[in-house]
């Protein structure tokens, strides 16, 4: 299966392993995002929410500085007020993904360059972050005034010990990869010229699951995160129940037997 296109600066692709990769596109002003993008990203999402051939997702930025510095402050969005900001929010979280709760496949940032107030809200809706050792992070929306309503405040103190969240939150300051990655916000910092290599052995090991499997995963993760550990495992999720009665799990257990490698058929 492939799928290609650019539409709003935005580019999505499918490959024929079903690996999703949406990168966006506007180097030129650091893939900054502005409300036709955005509405794009969403898009993208609900495609992917509605095609079950597709197992991950990876995103990132075009261009070599930044995987995304926020909302395009240069848009007429901006001139809106604190207040009508707020009461116009996206449920998903900024550009789609933020604080999307529907998509059960898992979700690699492959951060390349900066990623701060909006971007690194993406980064906090990613489930693994492989980071070159340029990259930098922030929530810098306080130096302007505004704040990380899109999830980077609510999210970041749920990733990461609360004064190293509380450390970014009210100082707005710029992270290195290396000091996120002690946080434990990032999962492997790599060279700048390794970082496709890096990704790619992530998506490996995602593609060596069951896609049954990584999808209870996933949606057991994003939808019980307000329960206790039992009410959550008594949760009858559609993926759950799914994959317990799958081609896959029967598929596993074969292939482990036969000292072979399983073909998923992600049924």
């Amino acid at each position: 299966m492939s799928e290609d296109s650019m539409i709003d600066e935005v580019n999505f692709d499918v490959d024929a392993r079903g690996v999703a990769t949406v990168m966006i596109n506007r180097p030129n002003l650091l893939n900054a995002v502005d409300r036709v993008t955005h509405d794009r990203l969403n898009e993208i999402w609900t495609s992917i929410e509605n095609n079950d051939q597709v197992r991950l997702v990876v995103i990132t930025g075009g261009g070599r500085k930044a995987f995304c510095v926020g909302a395009d402050m240069s848009a007429d969005a901006v001139d809106k007020t604190g207040l009508e900001y707020w009461a116009e929010l996206d449920p998903n979280g900024f550009g789609g993904l933020s604080l999307r709760q529907t998509l059960d496949v898992p979700v690699i940032a492959k951060v390349n360059g900066y990623a701060l107030g909006g971007g690194m809200e993406i980064v906090l809706g990613a489930d693994i972050v492989v980071a070159s050792d340029r990259a930098q992070f922030g929530l810098s929306e306080p130096r302007v005034g505004r704040l990380a309503l899109d999830g980077g405040i609510t999210q970041i103190v749920r990733r990461i010990p609360y004064t190293q969240a509380m450390s970014l939150l009210v100082t707005g300051r710029k992270a290195k990869a290396e000091e996120l990655h002690r946080m434990g916000l990032v999962n492997e910092v790599v060279a700048e010229e390794e970082l496709d290599a890096a990704v790619e052995r992530w998506v490996e090991q995602i593609l060596a699951c069951a896609p049954t499997s990584v999808r209870a995963v996933k949606q057991m993760v994003t939808r019980t995160s307000h329960l206790s550990a039992h009410e959550a495992r008594a949760m009858r999720l559609p993926a759950l129940m799914t994959a317990l009665d799958s081609e896959d799990a029967i598929e596993g257990v074969a292939a482990f037997q036969q000292k072979r490698k399983p073909v998923w058929s992600g049924k």
